[in-house]
C-alpha cells in the first residue's frame, strides 16, 4: 500500500539541501462542469486581491487566499467555425486540448492531445499511475451524441493522442481498488473476496507493517500516517454504505455497486480519492468530470427537479436563472470540500493545496447562447510557490485558454513551445 510523503523520506545530505527546499512535487488537476454558468453571479466585480466572492463562489470563502479567478479566457476552437451545431461536444473535446474536433460520429475522430496527457507523458514516469481520470457520469465512446459529433467527444476531456481519448472511471469502488489494493487483477479479486468474507479493511492487512513503521518515525510523521490511514478507512466505510444503497432496485434496474445514490456524496468520494492519490504520490495528474456537457441531470437534493440542460436554455427566464445559479453553487460547494481537504494536509511548511494547481470550470459560458468566450474558469492552489493566488485577474478579451495551459506546463517542468491555438503564456501569474 502506498504511503504519503513523510519527513523521514526527505534528503538529509548537504548536497540535497537545495532539493529539500522543494521536496514536495507539484500536482495538477482539471475539473469540468457542464452547461455553462450564471456568469452574473460567478464573476467578481473587483479586480485584484481586493475582490469579494460572488454568490456562486461564496462556498470557497475558507480557501479564498488560494483562489485565482480568471476572467476573459476563451476557446475559439469550440466555436462552430463552419461545422454547424454541436457546441456541447465541442466544448468538452476542446476543454483541455484547445483544438477543433473533426465533425464525425464514426471511427475517424480527431481532436488533439490534452494538457493533462502532455504533462503525464513526462511527470507520470515518476509515479505509479501516469494520470487519474475520474467522473460522475458514464459516457459512450462511439455513436452520435451531439448533432453529428461522436459520443467520444462528449464523454472525455483527456486525450492521449489526437484520436485516443482516455476514458474516465465513475465507480468509486473500482477507483479505490485500483489505487490502494495493489497487485494483479486476480490477486485484487482474491483479496477483496477475503476482506468481504472476514469484513476486514485493506488497512487490517497492512496493520502490522504500519505499526512497525510508526515506531521508527517522528511525531509529525506518525500524525501524518494516522491522518492518511484514517482517510483511507473513512472512504472504505463510505464505499460500503454506498454498496448497500446500490442494491436498492429503482424502476426495475439496480444501480452499479459502489456508486452512491446521493450525487454530492458521489462527487466527494471521487474527490477524496483524487486527494489521497496526490497525498501518496500515486499520481500527480488528474482530470475530473463532474458531469458530461449536455447533461440533463436533475438536482432534487437542492429542490431542483428540472433537468440541468433544459434549464440552461433559459431564454432569459428569471426563475431558470435562479435555478442555474443554485446548480452552479452546488458544484462549487463540492469543490470547496476537496480544497479544504487539501488545505488541511500538511506538507513541510505548507500544505498539499500549496503544492497543487486545480483548474475548475467549463467550455461554455452562457448555456443559452452556447458561447465559448469569457469562460467560467478559476484556479486553486499555489503551484509550489509559483502562483500568487488570492486574486481576480481580468485578461484581455478572448485570451486563449491554452495560454493558461502553457503556463501550467512550465510549472510542471514540462515546457512546450505551443499548444493548439495558444499565442503565448499568461502574464503575472507568479
Amino acid at each position: 500500500m502506498a504511503l504519503p510523503l513523510l519527513e523521514a523520506m526527505e534528503p538529509v545530505s548537504a548536497f540535497a539541501a537545495a532539493a529539500a527546499k522543494k521536496k514536495y512535487p507539484t500536482r495538477m488537476a482539471f475539473m469540468f462542469i457542464p452547461n455553462g454558468a450564471h456568469m452574473q453571479d460567478w464573476t467578481p466585480t473587483k479586480v485584484g486581491a481586493d475582490f469579494e466572492l460572488p454568490y456562486i463562489l461564496e462556498p470557497l470563502a475558507s480557501v479564498k487566499e488560494y483562489l485565482t479567478v480568471l476572467t476573459g479566457l476563451a476557446h475559439e476552437k469550440a466555436e462552430a467555425n463552419g461545422d454547424g451545431p454541436g457546441d456541447h461536444a465541442r466544448s468538452t473535446a476542446t476543454f483541455l486540448t484547445g483544438c477543433q474536433a473533426r465533425k464525425t460520429n464514426g471511427a475517424d475522430i480527431k481532436i488533439g492531445r490534452s494538457v493533462d496527457q502532455i504533462a503525464a507523458s513526462e511527470v507520470g514516469k515518476s509515479t505509479r499511475f501516469a494520470s487519474l481520470e475520474l467522473g460522475c457520469e458514464r459516457g459512450a465512446q462511439a455513436g452520435n451524441c451531439d448533432s453529428g459529433y461522436s459520443c467520444a467527444y462528449s464523454s472525455n476531456i483527456a486525450w492521449r493522442s489526437e484520436s485516443t481519448p482516455v476514458a474516465k472511471e465513475v465507480d468509486p469502488k473500482l477507483v479505490f481498488e485500483r489505487l490502494f489494493a495493489g497487485g494483479d487483477k486476480r490477486e485484487m479479486d482474491e483479496n477483496q473476496a477475503k476482506r468481504d468474507r472476514y469484513r476486514k479493511s485493506i488497512l487490517d492487512f497492512v496493520l502490522e507493517d504500519a505499526n512497525s513503521l510508526k515506531n521508527q518515525l517522528g511525531v509529525h510523521d506518525q500524525r501524518k500516517l494516522d491522518e492518511y490511514f484514517t482517510g483511507v478507512r473513512e472512504i472504505e466505510k463510505r464505499l460500503e454504505l454506498a454498496g448497500k444503497e446500490s442494491q436498492v432496485t429503482v424502476a426495475g434496474a439496480t444501480r452499479p455497486t459502489g456508486i452512491p445514490e446521493n450525487y454530492g456524496e458521489h462527487i466527494r468520494l471521487m474527490g477524496d480519492m483524487m486527494v489521497l492519490a496526490f497525498q501518496a504520490d500515486l499520481t500527480r495528474i488528474s482530470t475530473f468530470m463532474l458531469a458530461n456537457d449536455g447533461s440533463n441531470r436533475s438536482y432534487r437534493q437542492i429542490d431542483i427537479p428540472e433537468g440541468h440542460h433544459d434549464l440552461s436554455h433559459h431564454g432569459g427566464d428569471a426563475e431558470k436563472h435562479k435555478k442555474i445559479r443554485e446548480i452552479n453553487r452546488f458544484h462549487v460547494t463540492q469543490l470547496a470540500y476537496m480544497l479544504e481537504k487539501m488545505k488541511n494536509i500538511k506538507e513541510g511548511d505548507g500544505t498539499l493545496l500549496d503544492n497543487t494547481m486545480v483548474v475548475y470550470g467549463g467550455g461554455i459560458s452562457d448555456g443559452n447562447r452556447h458561447n465559448h468566450n469569457n469562460l467560467p474558469i478559476l484556479m486553486a492552489g499555489r503551484g509550489n510557490g509559483t502562483i500568487r493566488s488570492g486574486r481576480h485577474i481580468k485578461l484581455e478579451k478572448d485570451t486563449p485558454m491554452n495560454n493558461l495551459f502553457l503556463s501550467l506546463l512550465d510549472r510542471m517542468n514540462v515546457p512546450v513551445a505551443s499548444m493548439g491555438d495558444s499565442t503565448g503564456r499568461l502574464p503575472n501569474l507568479g
